[in-house]
């Protein structure tokens, strides 16, 4: 399964990296309820978005930056 990044939306399209790559994807193919930042994954014919790991990847960046504040 891909799984990739919401990078954001551009017109009617929505910018998503996957592999280090960014792909111009047609809005109508990723979930409504997606936004940046999540992590999405295509189950053949939609990107939907991956609650856990969009969670997990939300908490790992906080604490890099809580890091980063802390220095």
């Amino acid at each position: 399964m891909k799984v990739g990044i919401i990078e954001g939306f551009e017109g009617e399209y929505c910018i998503i990296e996957v592999d280090g790559v960014t792909r111009d994807v047609p809005r109508r193919l990723v979930s409504v309820s997606a936004k940046t930042g999540d992590v999405v994954e295509w189950n053949g014919s939609q990107w939907n978005t991956n609650i856990q790991q969009t969670k997990e990847r939300s908490d790992y960046i906080k604490s890099l930056m809580n890091d980063v504040w802390d220095d």
